[in-house]
């Protein structure tokens, strides 16, 4: 990878960013898989290193939070003693995500289980990550009750929104979302402010990350071989996401609507971060 320029570099890049995964970037640069590979992960630790500490004392308002599926080398339900002995990491895999719902930014995530270990680490670096009193919607997810309270105690305005879904009989069903028959809403800490109890902003950005990471993509045969490489490649997306892609309704990156940059990331300033 040190013979790359930044240009070549820049070109990779913006490959991965824009949805495709490793072998179709290396079919369009004409670089190795492995290049690209050794690419992806050095600058998934440095996006993840800086988002880390540039992502702090944030005074965001209201925050929305949700959990989104992929799986690492196969399905959970496909995962058999032979594969766990070569590949212990296989299985199913949850990218918690914590966005911002005035300016977009995605203010901390993590790519692990979907259990209360998991939910209480997302939740305190959520915590960790704000300056002021927020009010904050999750979806039904039972973790998040004592996750919340653990990292934020009483000093937060907490609403669960749980949508209630349901399905048509048909083939055709397997292959279209879900119908949405209602929402129940439940105000657990603090006096959460009924208008801002949603989790639409979170659920778009699910889209989002669905359509800029090809290992996201549904019934294809895109996902992840290996879970270090997913964190990397998540790592990388938000920081395109937070830094180098402007919004269309707020015409800025959400970085620079927050306060965190004055200005949108060039491709190249981004692998700049590779020093």
């Amino acid at each position: 990878m040190n013979r790359l320029s930044t240009a070549e570099r820049a070109r990779i890049v913006s490959c991965l960013v824009e949805g495709n995964s490793l072998r179709a970037t290396a079919r369009m640069t004409g670089f190795a898989r492995m290049t690209i590979e050794k690419l992806l992960r050095d600058l998934g630790k440095a996006c993840a290193q800086y988002q880390d500490e540039h992502l702090r004392n944030l005074t965001t308002k209201r925050v929305q939070c949700d959990e989104i599926w992929s799986f690492v080398y196969a399905k959970k339900k496909n995962v058999t003693t032979e594969i766990t002995e070569k590949h212990p990491d296989a299985g199913d895999a949850w990218t918690w995500t914590a966005i911002d719902a005035d300016s977009k930014l995605v203010i901390s995530w993590l790519v692990g289980s979907r259990d209360a270990g998991a939910a209480y680490t997302f939740m305190t670096d959520v915590a960790s990550r704000l300056r002021n009193r927020v009010q904050m919607t999750t979806d039904g997810h039972k973790p998040y009750l004592e996750a919340v309270e653990s990292a934020f105690g009483s000093d937060i305005d907490y609403a669960v929104l749980q949508k209630i879904y349901g399905a048509e009989a048909g083939s055709e069903t397997r292959y279209s979302p879900a119908v949405c028959l209602g929402c129940k809403v439940e105000e657990i800490s603090g006096q959460p402010n009924a208008k801002h109890i949603s989790t639409s902003y979170v659920e778009r950005q699910n889209l989002t990350k669905r359509m800029h990471m090809r290992r996201f993509t549904r019934l294809t045969n895109a996902f992840s071989k290996k879970f270090e490489m997913l964190a990397h490649n998540v790592a990388l997306h938000f920081m395109y996401y937070n830094f180098g892609k402007v919004h269309q309704t707020l015409r800025v990156t959400p970085a620079m609507e927050s306060g965190v940059s004055d200005h949108v990331w060039s491709i190249d300033e981004l692998v700049g971060l590779l020093g």
